[in-house]
């Protein structure tokens, strides 16, 4: 069943709305799966795009992505827990609606549940998000028992794990070979029996993302994955046309870049010639006091 959501997107958590919305819960996440209406997932790392996205979505993701997009750095691996608050913290000050997950990123929970309780703990505390999000299969179902059974609502992420990057060998699809294809399902099995609230199904070969959706009993979020499974997620600025370079599996929404070029160049133009600032943008004196 499809909700309509009303939100006044010009304000913030600083400016607050006149009847603040209930966000989207975990249990409420759980509960769409096999549902009818898919889940609508996108990432999100400042205030600004959160409060655009927020009435449209029904989760956001803080995803370490950010470490490509916002910071230019050559993958997520370098990543850190500062940054994840900071940008954690933005997004859930720029959203009432979406429930707000965030990233654990490389090196805060691969050493033992405690160590990313410990994470986790700090990441939830500091942003006010509701969820985290970590990676990898059978290896990582002790961690999100630990953690789901200590208060952390858990979204695992299975298939193509991009903080593997290096031990993966890159970005290309996973599971062509059967067994291969036998273990990303049997981590997924893993970390949804764990406890997973919800699970990310990345850059794998369609089959799989069908079993799997079929075969747990929470919610998948595809990506480069399958329109069969229980919603989908994106990078935001991939879907909107921000890159010019894009993984095969996004679809561009729109250009913005291109609109930013464009935009730009006028802008440019204007000042050159003197059109810009104009009447309209310079302040003039106030007239004198009549006597």
């Amino acid at each position: 069943m499809s909700t309509t959501y009303t939100i006044d997107t010009s304000t913030s958590r600083a400016n607050p709305t006149p009847a603040p919305m209930k966000r989207v819960t975990v249990p409420a996440i759980r509960a769409r799966k096999g549902e009818g209406d898919p889940l609508v997932m996108l990432t999100a790392y400042t205030v600004r795009m959160a409060q655009l996205l927020d009435p449209h979505c029904d989760m956001l993701l803080v995803g370490d992505s950010l470490g490509q997009v916002i910071y230019g750095l050559p993958s997520t691996v370098p990543v850190t827990l500062e940054m994840m608050c900071a940008h954690g913290a933005a997004v859930v000050r720029g959203s009432y609606h979406a429930l707000v997950v965030i990233d654990m990123p490389f090196g805060s929970y691969e050493a033992s549940p405690e160590l990313a309780f410990a994470s986790a703990a700090r990441l939830l505390k500091e942003t006010g998000a509701a969820a985290v999000k970590l990676e990898g299969g059978k290896a990582m179902a002790p961690t999100v028992r630990f953690l789901t059974e200590r208060g952390i609502p858990v979204m695992a992420h299975v298939g193509l794990t991009p903080q593997a990057v290096n031990t993966l060998g890159g970005y290309g699809a996973r599971g062509r070979s059967e067994a291969e294809a036998a273990k990303i399902v049997g981590d997924a099995c893993a970390v949804a029996e764990a406890g997973a609230f919800a699970l990310v199904i990345e850059g794998v070969v369609e089959p799989i993302a069908i079993d799997i959706t079929r075969l747990v009993g929470c919610p998948t979020i595809g990506i480069g994955a399958s329109a069969q499974c229980d919603g989908q997620v994106l990078v935001a600025e991939d879907m909107l046309g921000l890159f010019e370079r894009t993984p095969r599996f996004v679809k561009k929404f729109d250009d913005i870049a291109g609109r930013i070029s464009a935009a730009v160049e006028t802008y440019a133009a204007d000042v050159r010639s003197r059109a810009f600032p104009g009447a309209d943008q310079v302040y003039v004196p106030s007239s004198p006091a009549r006597r």
